[in-house]
C-alpha cells in the first residue's frame, strides 16, 4: 500500500515537472531573440565619397610649333621649369638664314636711305645756290631796265640781261623739284626698310617657332619624345606633336566621380577629406570648386550627350576638390578618394540606420497594436479600408503583462552618416529600438514577444 502511494506521488510529480517544463518551453518557442539599440543625441556627420585622381588645375601639351628633327631637349620628366625658360629646340637652318638675309637687306636698305639723304641735302643746297644767283640776276635786269628806259645801254645788253633773270629763275624752279624728288626717293626708301623689317619680324616668328618655352613656372611631367625624333605641326593628340606635358602644380585638385544617387548633396564650397593611396595613413583637407553638370557614363567615362547608345547604365558627375595645402609629394595621376562633407548635425537625435524598417501602416498587426483589439475584430473592421501605405519607422521595445513585446513606430528621418541616420521626429533619446538581426527585422511583426540578445549583434559583425 505504501508501496503505490510512492509510486503514485512520484508519477504526479512526473507529470507536473513536464506541465511546468511544457509550459516554458511552450512560452519559449514564440519569443525572439534580438539585439537592441538607444536613440541617442550625438554629432552626425553626412558624406559622399567619389574616387578618381590627383590633377593640376592648370596643364598645358606643349605641341610642335614647326617641323623638323629635335635638335636639343634642356629637360626631363620631374623637372621643375620657370617661365620663359628654354624646353626643347627643332632644327631651324632655314628660317635662320632667312633672318640673317633679310638682316643684310635691311642693312642695305638703311643705306641707301642714308644717301638718298645726302642726295636731298645737296638738292637743298643747289636749291639755295639758284636763289641767291636769282636775286643777283633780278637786280643786274632791274637795274639793266632802269638804264635801258633812260637809253643810257643798248637794247642788246638790256636783252642780255633779262634773259639771264629768266634762266636763273627756271634753274631755281629745276633745283626745287629736285629736292622734290630727292625728298620722295628718301621716303620710299624708309618705305623699304619698314617693309624689310616687317618681314624681319615674320622670318624672327618663324624661327622662334623652332625653340620651345615655358608658358608659367610648372613641373615637366611627360616627355614622348626624344633628340633626333622629327616633329609635325598641327595634329593634336598624336604622336609627334606633342613635346611634354606642363602642370602648374601651385594648384592641385583631386578629380573624383560622385554616384548620380549622391551628387544632388553636393554643393560648391563643401569641405573635404582627399586620401591618396600612394601616401597610405595620409590626409588632405579641401574644399570643392566645381560640381559637373553631365552625366558620365561609368562604362565608357562619356558625357550622356555624347553617347550614341540608348542602353540605361550606372552614371557618375564629375567633382572637382581643390587641396587647400598640396605638398611636392603630389603627382598628377595618382589615385586618390575624397570623402565630402555634405552636411554636420553637432546635436542630433539618431539611430543605427539597420534599424528603419517599411511596414504597412493599415496592417492588421499593426491595427491591432495600436488599438488593442481582438485579431477577429480587426480583420473584420479592416474590410474594405484603405490600400497598404508603407511608411518607414522602427521597432521600439514595450514591456506588456511582464514580457517585452515590439512596437511599430513610423518615424521621419533626416541626413544619413556612415552608421547612423538623423531622426526628426517619432521618438525620444534614450528610447530602446530593435536593431537586428537583418532576418529577423525583415518579416517581425508588431505584438511579436521578443528577448535581448545583444551577442548576435557582435556576432553578426564578426561573421560580416
Amino acid at each position: 500500500m505504501n508501496a503505490k502511494k510512492i509510486l503514485f506521488l512520484v508519477l504526479g510529480l512526473v507529470a507536473i515537472t513536464a506541465i511546468v517544463v511544457g509550459t516554458i518551453l511552450h512560452s519559449r518557442s514564440g519569443v525572439l531573440a534580438v539585439s537592441t539599440d538607444k536613440a541617442v543625441r550625438q554629432e552626425l556627420i553626412a558624406t559622399v565619397s567619389g574616387t578618381g585622381q590627383i590633377k593640376p588645375k592648370t596643364y598645358v601639351n606643349v605641341g610642335a610649333t614647326a617641323f623638323g628633327r629635335i635638335t636639343h631637349l634642356y629637360v626631363k620628366e620631374g623637372d621643375h621649369v620657370k617661365k620663359d625658360q628654354m624646353l626643347a629646340t627643332v632644327e631651324s637652318d632655314q628660317p635662320a638664314s632667312a633672318v640673317a638675309a633679310q638682316q643684310a637687306t635691311i642693312a642695305s636698305n638703311k643705306t641707301t636711305v642714308d644717301s638718298y639723304v645726302a642726295a636731298e641735302k645737296t638738292a637743298k643746297a643747289n636749291v639755295a645756290e639758284a636763289d641767291a644767283d636769282l636775286e643777283q640776276k633780278k637786280l643786274d635786269y632791274d637795274r639793266a631796265r632802269l638804264l635801258y628806259e633812260n637809253a643810257l645801254i643798248s637794247k642788246q645788253d638790256y636783252d642780255a640781261k633779262k634773259a639771264a633773270y629768266d634762266v636763273s629763275a627756271a634753274t631755281l624752279q629745276q633745283r626745287q623739284a629736285a629736292v622734290a624728288q630727292a625728298i620722295a626717293q628718301t621716303a620710299s626708301a624708309r618705305s623699304t626698310v619698314t617693309q624689310s623689317v616687317a618681314t624681319l619680324r615674320g622670318n624672327d616668328y618663324s624661327l622662334g617657332l623652332t625653340q620651345s618655352r615655358a608658358p608659367f613656372d610648372a613641373l615637366v611631367t611627360n616627355v614622348p619624345v626624344r633628340e633626333g625624333e622629327t616633329v609635325v605641326v598641327g595634329i593634336q593628340n598624336a604622336e609627334g606633336s606633342t613635346l611634354m606635358t606642363l602642370a602648374d602644380m601651385s594648384v592641385i585638385t583631386a578629380e573624383v566621380k560622385v554616384d548620380e544617387t549622391d551628387i544632388v548633396n553636393v554643393r560648391l564650397g563643401q569641405p573635404a577629406d582627399v586620401t591618396v593611396d600612394a601616401l597610405p595613413g595620409r590626409s588632405f583637407r579641401g574644399h570643392v570648386t566645381e560640381v559637373g553638370d553631365q552625366a558620365l557614363l561609368r562604362t565608357t567615362g562619356l558625357a550622356t550627350s555624347q553617347s550614341t547608345t540608348g542602353t540605361e547604365e550606372a552614371k557618375d558627375f564629375k567633382v572637382v576638390v581643390t587641396l587647400d595645402n598640396p605638398t611636392d609629394e603630389l603627382r598628377p595621376g595618382l589615385s586618390t578618394t575624397a570623402k565630402i562633407v555634405t552636411a554636420n548635425k553637432p546635436d542630433t537625435l539618431t539611430i543605427p540606420i539597420q534599424a528603419l524598417v517599411q511596414r504597412d501602416l493599415n496592417a492588421e498587426t499593426t491595427y491591432y497594436q495600436n488599438h488593442g483589439m481582438d485579431k477577429d475584430s480587426v480583420s473584420s473592421s479592416l474590410s474594405g479600408k484603405k490600400k497598404p501605405e508603407l511608411v518607414q519607422g522602427v521597432f521600439l521595445i514595450v514591456e506588456d503583462k511582464k514580457k517585452f513585446r515590439a512596437k511599430f513606430v513610423p518615424v521621419t528621418t533626416g541626413i544619413t552618416g556612415t552608421t547612423d541616420i538623423e531622426v526628426l521626429s517619432g521618438l525620444n533619446a534614450g528610447q530602446e529600438i530593435i536593431t537586428g538581426r537583418y532576418q529577423v527585422l525583415r518579416t517581425l511583426k508588431s505584438g511579436t514577444a521578443i528577448k535581448r540578445d545583444n551577442s548576435l549583434q557582435s556576432g553578426s559583425s564578426a561573421s560580416s
